[in-house]
């Protein structure tokens, strides 16, 4: 949808998207892991989207990461061919996992337990669609996964995944942990920490003389930080594409890199309370607020001008359904902004998963601050 659509003009709460910010993330994502020689496979759960993706992937054709099989369906449908479905596999999805590969896109499937693997295996055997599977390995007790010192069940799990004609193709690792740190020196410890880990549990099944050809790891904190991935064949990380307040809170982005807003209008005043109220409430910026836990609490959104700037310690304090209650940082010496019934504005919100999950399509902004294209994206499961 080319031309110059006004900011003024759109219906709001609507979701902005910074495409020039997006591609310098992009590249210095992409510069940081050549230089450490592995390979990037991003994680699209956030993007949900075909032109992200295509901005993101190395190749039009992936290779890419996926938290839904609605994501598989969508972005084999658009040629992306290589996916891994990073969420552990529920036997009853098996078939539509196969219905995914017979389109002509190669998915994988995670797994963590000697159950999962005998209906992968079984599965292969009834279906002859040789799945690939790759072991979750924990990285640090944060989630899912295989510990990665407990040989006999990585043995295990990937003698059953074999044994039925499926295939075994590595291990996976998610260091959700480095979530919580926000020193960079303690992330790129939590890095080499999910890198020995993942290299345990790979050499542990080739020494049992199983395949492990993959080696994966990703998250956007670790994969910023890491210094050597000595071991490691590819990396997955996502968030990093828009960053968002708790990954400024975490340092694992700096503010002038967020990508996504939500522009909202003024509809009301409460001059006594010292509030400002939009059309932006928890149904627009999420009900997350995971900043809450950090030193700078952001609210439900730090407000900002049409160009991006944020006003002094005005955030979105509270919201109800439809309702954002704008006001000041408390204890703060600002001045609360004059923005009159009908004023336009912009949100930074907490977390760009979410947030994002809230909308259909992106309005892509140009360098004039207008609107250059809208990008669909999609949602569910």
């Amino acid at each position: 949808m080319p031309g110059n659509t006004d900011l003024l003009t759109l219906q709001t709460p609507c979701l902005l998207l910074d495409e020039a910010r997006l591609r310098a993330n992009v590249a210095r994502m992409k510069a940081h892991l050549d230089s450490l020689g592995v390979a990037f496979r991003p994680h699209l759960k956030t993007a949900k989207s075909l032109d992200v993706a295509r901005i993101a992937m190395p190749s039009s054709a992936g290779p890419a990461t996926i938290s839904t099989l609605r994501e598989a369906e969508y972005f084999a449908a658009g040629g992306v061919c290589d996916m891994i479905y990073a969420v552990g596999i529920a036997p009853a999805k098996l078939g539509r996992v196969s219905a995914i590969r017979a389109s002509g896109a190669d998915l994988a499937v995670i797994l963590d337990s000697v159950e999962q693997a005998d209906a992968v295996a079984a599965h292969a055997a009834r279906s002859g669609d040789a799945i690939p599977a790759l072991i979750e390995v924990d990285a640090d007790g944060h989630r899912s996964g295989v510990a990665p010192t407990d040989t006999a069940t990585l043995v295990a799990i990937g003698r059953r995944v074999v044994s039925g004609g499926a295939e075994l193709r590595g291990v996976l690792l998610h260091a959700g942990d480095s979530y919580a740190l926000n020193d960079p020196a303690a992330i790129a410890q939590a890095a080499e920490a999910e890198r020995v880990a993942a290299v345990t549990a790979a050499e542990a099944l080739r020494n049992a003389g199983l395949p492990c050809p993959v080696v994966s790891v990703g998250a956007t904190p670790t994969a910023r930080y890491a210094r050597d991935l000595t071991g490691v064949t590819e990396v997955r990380a996502g968030v990093f594409m828009f960053g968002d307040l708790y990954q400024a809170g975490v340092s694992s982005v700096a503010m002038g890199d967020l990508v996504l807003s939500v522009l909202a209008t003024v509809i009301g005043h409460q001059k006594a309370k010292g509030w400002i109220i939009a059309d932006a409430g928890w149904m627009a910026l999420s009900r997350d607020r995971s900043t809450a836990k950090q030193a700078v609490d952001q609210g439900y959104g730090v407000v900002c001008d049409l160009a991006g700037q944020p006003y002094p310690d005005l955030i979105v304090a509270d919201a109800n359904q439809e309702h954002g209650i704008i006001a000041l940082r408390k204890g703060s010496t600002a001045t609360l902004p004059d923005l009159p019934v009908g004023s336009r504005i912009r949100i930074l919100t907490n977390h760009a998963c979410a947030t994002g999950a809230q909308y259909d399509r992106y309005h892509v902004l140009d360098g004039a601050g207008g609107i250059s294209a809208i990008w669909p994206r999609i949602n569910g499961w």
